[in-house]
């Protein structure tokens, strides 16, 4: 069997709106893990940077990092700090970018408030047109349903929703969750991995366990 290559731009032969994700990353603030990919049916899913990752301005030094074999669908928004217009100033009007209009002195980063970095866990699946916001951490093996808009942390292996996303339920007992988060499957090579594809697809915890 062949060992599937995760430098590839386009894993799906004849398919030009699916990407490994890090194959077309440029920006040093934006960390993406192997077998990670986006789907864009729209717009050309090799301009990611430019459509996904909005307001992500040099001058904060925050980080995108998504981890291994995260599923990204259509249209997902990660919005960084930038966008969040300071509340500690009397008015939300950003005064501080406008520094050559008004030579108030005040560096432009004061516009806004800074809540952090973005934080994609392993093996997550983020729904079409989901919206993450900055500071947020979405932890390993976690659904974030389609138009979600992801205000607060996700624990891992949890579905959530709504506007803003709150907690559905989540995915398996608390037991297999520690099994799994213990286990971190995405961290073996892609050979090995490709030995337990059928139980993982089968959900066949006990003979993943047993292999290790």
């Amino acid at each position: 069997m062949a060992i599937p290559d995760s430098k590839k731009i386009y894993p799906r032969k004849g398919d030009d709106t699916i990407v490994y994700l890090k194959n077309v990353i440029t920006d040093p603030n934006i960390e993406i893990g192997d077998f990670t990919f986006y789907n864009d049916f729209v717009n050309d899913p090799r301009d990611f940077e430019k459509n996904n990752v909005l307001y992500h301005y040099p001058i904060n030094r925050d980080k995108l990092k998504i981890g291994k074999f995260c599923s990204i669908a259509c249209g997902t928004k990660f919005l960084f700090n930038s966008a969040n217009h300071t509340l500690s100033s009397l008015s939300t009007y950003p005064f501080p970018i406008f520094y050559d209009e008004w030579e108030h002195g005040i560096w432009a980063d004061k516009a806004w408030d800074n809540k952090g970095d973005i934080v994609i866990g392993n093996d997550v699946w983020i729904g079409f047109e989901a919206v993450i916001l900055a500071g947020v951490t979405i932890g390993d093996g976690s659904i974030i349903g389609a138009r979600a808009v992801v205000t607060k942390d996700v624990p891992p292996y949890t579905i959530v929703g709504g506007v803003p996303a709150k907690p559905i339920r989540k995915r398996f007992s608390d037991e297999i969750i520690a099994e799994l988060s213990a286990l971190k499957w995405w961290d073996l090579p892609p050979a090995e991995i490709l030995k337990r594809i059928g139980y993982i697809q089968s959900g066949n915890l006990e003979a993943i366990k047993e292999m290790s």
